[in-house]
């Protein structure tokens, strides 16, 4: 675990030496803020943050990728990612490094969206325990996408590439249920489709209902991709 926590370390200060990191947070931070208090404040006069989450969730696709799209497209265009897994550090330490540290510095964005809860207080009273569920649901679609992104990544040595292909595959994780419930499908694979909808746990979460099957969901899903990556940087061994 020391090993994980070293990379974890490099990689999550590298994030505040990164422009990009800077640009791409403020401007979700703000577009979130903006368009709550323009359709739910402002709009309908209420405070309701339910509607709040919504907006996090959705500008997930976007901030996301834009910190997960140099974890290793850029190690791979620099040169270094062949330094850093030739250094005593497993491929499995460097992947759940890299990806520790993404999700801790997602985490550290999100706290900053707090000012809106603490600023509901004032205005209202707000339900804090779901509150509590809606930022737990917020984190784990976050802890999903980071792991689809750094699977992006390391399939290029293209950020832009990283970038584009996380953002779709994110989107079709938030949306395979509306997509394919335009088609008329037998039960049973219909019921399937909507397991696999990122946004179908989210909203159960939201309401707060905890349970188990969506928690199992998100880790399955971030399992998945952390094993593609794994795999596919073991490629280089085959090569």
């Amino acid at each position: 675990m020391s090993r994980v926590w070293a990379v974890c370390k490099r990689e999550f200060w590298g994030y505040f030496n990164s422009l990009i990191a800077y640009i791409f947070s403020i401007i979700f931070l703000g577009a979130v803020n903006i368009l709550y208090v323009w359709f739910v404040l402002i709009r309908s006069g209420q405070v309701n943050l339910s509607a709040y989450f919504e907006f996090l969730l959705y500008g997930m696709w976007f901030i996301i990728p834009a910190i997960t799209m140099r974890a290793w497209a850029e190690e791979k265009k620099l040169g270094t990612a062949e330094l850093l897994l030739t250094l005593p550090v497993n491929d499995w330490e460097a992947v759940l490094g890299k990806y520790l540290a993404a999700l801790l510095f997602f985490a550290l964005v999100i706290v900053l969206s707090l000012v809106v809860p603490v600023s509901a207080a004032l205005l209202g009273r707000p339900d804090w325990p779901a509150v509590f569920c809606g930022y737990l649901g917020v984190l784990l679609v976050g802890a999903a996408f980071i792991a689809v992104g750094m699977m992006m990544s390391s399939l290029t040595r293209s950020q832009t590439v990283a970038f584009v292909g996380s953002v779709i595959v994110c989107l079709l994780l938030l949306g395979v249920n509306d997509l394919f419930n335009r088609f008329a499908l037998p039960l049973g694979l219909g019921f399937f489709i909507s397991y696999l909808d990122v946004g179908e746990h989210f909203n159960s979460i939201a309401r707060g209902v905890i349970d188990s099957r969506d928690i199992i969901y998100y880790l399955s899903v971030v399992s998945f991709f952390l094993v593609l990556n794994k795999y596919w940087l073991e490629r280089r061994k085959w090569a």
